[in-house]
């Protein structure tokens, strides 16, 4: 039951070139800040990775960008990434652009073992191009694949050896249902705690879903925008 392992190297010592990656946080909160560095030094390249968003230039993913060690993108949101949007101009990056939501649920019916669902969000636009359409009581829905990942990174504010996640306001989104939808999660903390230090009912992430898990280090938590009064 002790899913402790010494760092985030020794996490990533199975990751392959060519792998698909779920990457858990909203914006710049929540990210797998550790393993992301680990997957620089180790230098995997033509990796799919799957984010609610690309980072900025100089931090989170966009140090992936940075070394061109990312093939392709599944994402929803990418505005603040400038190099992103080179490399994608460049044809140098694939991307495939989610309605969050839609990115959301296609993670969750990946735990879930479900293949497909049918959805509103996108019909009629480009997001619906070559997918299956359906009509369910006059109204019209888009076919949308499951997705899931050969690991994902999920970062939680507390751990214990167990693998059992408590996550912090916003980093609770999309690092839950991540760590539902991958043959192997690994989970960065920023404290690693006890077997019964936390809550039975405050666990977000039981440790069943929880394949190896690690307490970080040197957390820079950036704003993507900082903003104050006047």
């Amino acid at each position: 039951m002790d899913k402790r392992i010494d760092s985030a190297d020794a996490a990533i010592a199975n990751l392959r070139d060519g792998m698909t990656i779920l990457m858990g946080g909203f914006g710049l909160c929540g990210i797998p800040e550790n393993l992301i560095d680990a997957v620089r030094r180790k230098g995997i390249k033509d990796l799919t990775v799957v984010s609610n968003n690309a980072g900025t230039d100089d931090f989170g993913i966009g140090l992936l960008l940075q070394n061109r060690q990312v093939k392709k993108m599944i994402s929803t949101y990418v505005g603040e990434n400038k190099l992103f949007e080179k490399l994608v101009l460049s044809g140098d990056l694939q991307v495939e652009l989610n309605p969050q939501g839609t990115l959301a649920e296609r993670l969750r019916a990946g735990g879930a073992g479900i293949p497909a669902f049918y959805t509103p969000t996108g019909y009629g636009t480009m997001v619906a191009d070559a997918k299956e359409t359906r009509e369910f009581d006059g109204r019209h829905y888009v076919l949308e694949r499951a997705l899931r990942g050969n690991f994902a990174f999920i970062k939680a504010w507390k751990g214990d050896r167990w693998g059992n996640l408590l996550y912090r306001k916003t980093a609770r989104n999309f690092n839950p249902v991540m760590a539902t939808a991958a043959d192997h999660v690994i989970a960065e903390v920023e404290h690693l705690v006890e077997p019964g230090d936390l809550p039975p009912d405050q666990v977000h992430t039981p440790g069943i879903y929880i394949d190896a898990i690690f307490q970080g280090a040197n957390y820079v938590k950036r704003i993507e925008k900082r903003t104050v009064r006047k």
